[in-house]
Protein backbone atom coordinates (compact mmCIF):
# COMPACT_ATOMS: atom_id res chain seq x y z
CA UNK A 1 0.00 0.00 0.00
CA UNK A 2 1.16 3.39 -0.91
CA UNK A 3 2.14 5.54 2.28
CA UNK A 4 0.57 8.56 1.28
CA UNK A 5 2.34 11.98 3.37
CA UNK A 6 1.98 16.06 3.45
CA UNK A 7 4.96 18.00 4.02
CA UNK A 8 5.41 21.05 6.19
CA UNK A 9 7.77 24.39 5.90
CA UNK A 10 7.52 27.06 8.23
CA UNK A 11 10.06 30.42 8.88
CA UNK A 12 9.35 32.82 11.62
CA UNK A 13 10.30 36.46 10.46
CA UNK A 14 13.25 36.63 12.02
CA UNK A 15 14.38 33.47 10.05
CA UNK A 16 13.43 34.83 6.32
CA UNK A 17 16.59 35.70 5.57
CA UNK A 18 18.60 32.46 6.25
CA UNK A 19 19.12 31.04 3.03
CA UNK A 20 19.56 27.71 5.24
CA UNK A 21 16.17 28.14 6.64
CA UNK A 22 14.31 29.30 3.79
CA UNK A 23 10.75 27.97 2.14
CA UNK A 24 12.11 26.59 -0.73
CA UNK A 25 15.22 25.08 0.20
CA UNK A 26 12.94 23.20 3.13
CA UNK A 27 10.07 21.78 0.00
CA UNK A 28 13.36 20.55 -2.17
CA UNK A 29 14.75 18.39 0.52
CA UNK A 30 11.01 17.34 1.79
CA UNK A 31 10.67 16.36 -2.04
CA UNK A 32 14.14 14.27 -2.03
CA UNK A 33 13.18 12.62 1.02
CA UNK A 34 9.77 11.34 -0.28
CA UNK A 35 11.48 10.22 -3.13
CA UNK A 36 14.06 8.43 -1.67
CA UNK A 37 11.20 6.33 0.37
CA UNK A 38 9.14 6.13 -2.19
CA UNK A 39 6.57 8.13 -0.68
CA UNK A 40 3.34 9.88 -2.16
CA UNK A 41 3.56 13.69 -1.40
CA UNK A 42 0.60 14.85 -1.17
CA UNK A 43 1.29 18.66 -0.78
CA UNK A 44 3.34 20.58 1.02
CA UNK A 45 1.98 23.15 3.91
CA UNK A 46 3.49 26.20 4.72
CA UNK A 47 3.06 28.63 7.33
CA UNK A 48 5.12 31.85 6.29
CA UNK A 49 6.23 34.54 9.37
CA UNK A 50 4.96 32.14 12.14
CA UNK A 51 7.07 31.41 15.65
CA UNK A 52 7.05 27.69 16.59
CA UNK A 53 6.08 29.09 19.56
CA UNK A 54 2.70 27.80 19.29
CA UNK A 55 0.80 25.22 17.58
CA UNK A 56 -1.84 28.17 16.80
CA UNK A 57 -0.90 28.41 13.16
CA UNK A 58 -2.82 28.57 10.21
CA UNK A 59 -0.69 25.65 8.27
CA UNK A 60 -0.07 23.75 11.34
CA UNK A 61 -4.12 23.98 12.37
CA UNK A 62 -4.32 22.14 8.79
CA UNK A 63 -1.99 19.36 9.16
CA UNK A 64 -3.54 18.51 12.89
CA UNK A 65 -7.20 18.38 11.01
CA UNK A 66 -5.67 16.10 8.20
CA UNK A 67 -4.22 13.88 10.90
CA UNK A 68 -6.75 13.59 12.74
CA UNK A 69 -8.96 12.89 9.89
CA UNK A 70 -6.59 10.55 9.60
CA UNK A 71 -5.91 11.48 5.26
CA UNK A 72 -1.93 10.67 5.50
CA UNK A 73 0.18 8.52 6.74
CA UNK A 74 2.60 10.90 7.98
CA UNK A 75 3.68 14.16 8.45
CA UNK A 76 7.56 15.51 7.23
CA UNK A 77 9.51 18.47 8.07
CA UNK A 78 13.17 19.24 7.39
CA UNK A 79 13.63 19.83 10.73
CA UNK A 80 12.02 19.31 14.50
CA UNK A 81 11.93 23.06 15.14
CA UNK A 82 9.60 23.29 11.85
CA UNK A 83 7.02 21.48 13.66
CA UNK A 84 7.58 22.67 17.45
CA UNK A 85 10.13 24.59 19.50
CA UNK A 86 7.75 23.44 22.45
CA UNK A 87 8.34 19.86 24.80
CA UNK A 88 4.45 20.71 25.22
CA UNK A 89 3.60 21.39 22.42
CA UNK A 90 5.95 18.07 20.91
CA UNK A 91 3.78 16.19 23.40
CA UNK A 92 0.44 17.36 21.86
CA UNK A 93 1.37 16.40 18.46
CA UNK A 94 3.28 13.22 19.75
CA UNK A 95 -0.25 11.83 21.46
CA UNK A 96 -1.84 12.89 18.32
CA UNK A 97 0.19 11.23 16.36
CA UNK A 98 -0.19 8.16 18.72
CA UNK A 99 -4.12 8.13 18.57
CA UNK A 100 -4.44 8.41 14.83
CA UNK A 101 -1.17 6.19 13.84
CA UNK A 102 -0.14 9.03 11.52
CA UNK A 103 3.78 9.67 11.79
CA UNK A 104 6.02 12.39 12.64
CA UNK A 105 8.80 12.45 10.47
CA UNK A 106 12.24 14.90 10.67
CA UNK A 107 14.77 14.65 7.60
CA UNK A 108 17.27 16.21 9.08
CA UNK A 109 17.20 14.21 12.21
CA UNK A 110 15.97 11.65 10.40
CA UNK A 111 13.27 10.54 13.11
CA UNK A 112 9.81 8.54 12.63
CA UNK A 113 7.71 8.38 15.29
CA UNK A 114 6.48 5.09 13.47
CA UNK A 115 8.75 3.23 15.86
CA UNK A 116 9.17 3.34 19.62
CA UNK A 117 12.96 4.27 19.44
CA UNK A 118 11.79 7.38 17.38
CA UNK A 119 9.09 8.97 19.27
CA UNK A 120 12.17 8.55 22.32
CA UNK A 121 14.89 10.49 20.19
CA UNK A 122 12.12 13.03 19.36
CA UNK A 123 11.22 13.80 22.79
CA UNK A 124 15.17 14.33 23.62
CA UNK A 125 15.38 16.36 20.79
CA UNK A 126 12.55 18.70 21.69
CA UNK A 127 13.49 18.76 25.08
CA UNK A 128 17.40 20.23 23.64
CA UNK A 129 15.60 22.69 21.58
CA UNK A 130 13.20 23.98 24.42
CA UNK A 131 16.93 24.26 26.75
CA UNK A 132 18.74 25.93 24.04
CA UNK A 133 15.53 28.50 23.06
CA UNK A 134 15.73 29.12 27.33
CA UNK A 135 19.27 29.64 27.66
CA UNK A 136 19.37 32.60 24.30
CA UNK A 137 16.24 34.21 25.81
CA UNK A 138 18.31 34.54 29.52
CA UNK A 139 21.49 35.57 27.60
CA UNK A 140 19.31 38.48 25.89
CA UNK A 141 17.68 39.58 29.32
CA UNK A 142 21.04 39.84 31.02
CA UNK A 143 22.35 41.70 27.71
CA UNK A 144 19.45 44.13 27.51
CA UNK A 145 19.68 44.52 31.35
CA UNK A 146 23.29 45.27 31.35
CA UNK A 147 22.52 47.89 28.54
CA UNK A 148 20.05 49.66 30.77
CA UNK A 149 22.24 49.85 33.38
CA UNK A 150 24.71 51.97 31.11
CA UNK A 151 22.09 53.88 29.98
CA UNK A 152 22.15 52.53 26.52
CA UNK A 153 19.03 52.07 24.48
CA UNK A 154 17.61 48.82 24.27
CA UNK A 155 15.19 49.16 21.77
CA UNK A 156 14.39 50.02 18.59
CA UNK A 157 12.27 52.86 20.19
CA UNK A 158 14.08 55.53 22.54
CA UNK A 159 12.53 55.68 25.94
CA UNK A 160 10.64 59.13 26.80
CA UNK A 161 12.90 62.04 26.88
CA UNK A 162 15.69 60.05 25.51
CA UNK A 163 15.54 61.07 21.66
CA UNK A 164 17.56 63.96 20.43
CA UNK A 165 16.18 67.84 19.17
CA UNK A 166 12.69 69.17 19.59
CA UNK A 167 10.90 65.74 20.59
CA UNK A 168 13.34 65.05 22.97
CA UNK A 169 13.70 68.41 24.77
CA UNK A 170 9.59 68.61 24.90
CA UNK A 171 9.42 65.40 26.77
CA UNK A 172 11.97 66.16 28.88
CA UNK A 173 10.19 69.32 30.10
CA UNK A 174 7.19 67.00 30.67
CA UNK A 175 8.93 64.62 32.67
CA UNK A 176 10.55 67.51 34.69
CA UNK A 177 6.65 68.77 35.39
CA UNK A 178 6.18 65.23 36.50
CA UNK A 179 9.00 65.42 39.36
CA UNK A 180 7.81 68.55 40.05
CA UNK A 181 3.97 67.48 40.93
CA UNK A 182 6.08 64.69 42.89
CA UNK A 183 7.65 66.73 45.09
CA UNK A 184 4.80 69.09 45.82
CA UNK A 185 2.48 65.91 47.08
CA UNK A 186 1.90 64.04 44.43
CA UNK A 187 -1.46 63.44 42.58
CA UNK A 188 -3.44 60.63 40.75
CA UNK A 189 -2.05 59.17 37.57
CA UNK A 190 -5.40 61.01 35.37
CA UNK A 191 -4.65 63.89 37.45
CA UNK A 192 -1.13 64.26 36.12
CA UNK A 193 -2.45 63.25 32.81
CA UNK A 194 -4.84 66.55 32.98
CA UNK A 195 -2.11 68.93 34.51
CA UNK A 196 0.11 67.78 31.32
CA UNK A 197 -2.45 68.07 29.28
CA UNK A 198 -3.74 71.47 30.30
CA UNK A 199 -0.24 72.50 30.02
CA UNK A 200 0.15 71.23 26.13
CA UNK A 201 2.18 68.65 26.61
CA UNK A 202 1.35 65.97 24.00
CA UNK A 203 2.91 62.27 22.92
CA UNK A 204 4.67 61.23 20.38
CA UNK A 205 1.40 60.72 18.55
CA UNK A 206 0.30 64.02 19.05
CA UNK A 207 -2.27 63.07 21.63
CA UNK A 208 -2.48 63.62 25.01
CA UNK A 209 -0.61 61.35 27.89
CA UNK A 210 -2.41 58.38 28.65
CA UNK A 211 -2.82 57.13 32.72
CA UNK A 212 -0.25 54.15 31.43
CA UNK A 213 2.16 56.70 29.90
CA UNK A 214 1.88 58.66 33.14
CA UNK A 215 3.02 55.72 34.94
CA UNK A 216 6.09 55.01 32.58
CA UNK A 217 6.84 59.01 33.56
CA UNK A 218 6.25 58.33 37.26
CA UNK A 219 7.96 55.27 37.31
CA UNK A 220 11.24 57.20 35.68
CA UNK A 221 10.79 59.64 37.29
CA UNK A 222 11.91 57.76 40.63
CA UNK A 223 14.62 55.89 39.34
CA UNK A 224 16.35 59.61 38.57
CA UNK A 225 15.38 60.27 42.12
CA UNK A 226 15.56 57.79 44.56
CA UNK A 227 13.91 60.01 47.43
CA UNK A 228 10.48 60.14 45.61
CA UNK A 229 10.45 56.14 46.22
CA UNK A 230 11.22 56.05 49.47
CA UNK A 231 8.33 59.26 50.59
CA UNK A 232 6.18 57.64 48.46
CA UNK A 233 6.41 54.48 50.45
CA UNK A 234 6.58 56.24 53.85
CA UNK A 235 3.07 58.07 52.39
CA UNK A 236 1.57 54.53 51.58
CA UNK A 237 2.59 53.01 54.90
CA UNK A 238 1.10 56.11 56.44
CA UNK A 239 -2.00 55.97 55.00
CA UNK A 240 -2.12 51.80 55.39
CA UNK A 241 -2.10 52.54 59.05
CA UNK A 242 -4.52 55.29 59.23
CA UNK A 243 -6.87 53.09 57.53
CA UNK A 244 -6.35 49.88 59.71
CA UNK A 245 -6.54 52.84 63.02
CA UNK A 246 -10.11 53.60 61.45
CA UNK A 247 -11.48 50.39 60.87
CA UNK A 248 -10.13 49.62 64.62
CA UNK A 249 -12.27 52.43 65.76
CA UNK A 250 -15.16 52.03 63.87
CA UNK A 251 -15.35 47.97 64.97
CA UNK A 252 -15.19 49.00 68.73
CA UNK A 253 -17.62 51.19 68.44
CA UNK A 254 -20.52 48.82 66.77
Amino acid sequence: MCTTVIGYVRVSSEEQAASGLSLEAQRERIRAYCVARGWELADIVTDAGWSAGTLERPGMELVQRLMREKLVDAVVALKLDRLTRSVRDLHALLSLSTDTGVGLVSVTENMDTTSAAGRLMLNMLAAMAEWEREVIAERTVAALAVKKARGERVSRFTSIGQEDGERGEHEREALEMVHGILVAGGASLRSIAAQLSTRGYRNRAGKPYHASAVQRMVERTMEAHPELREREAERAGQAERAGRIAAVIAEMAA
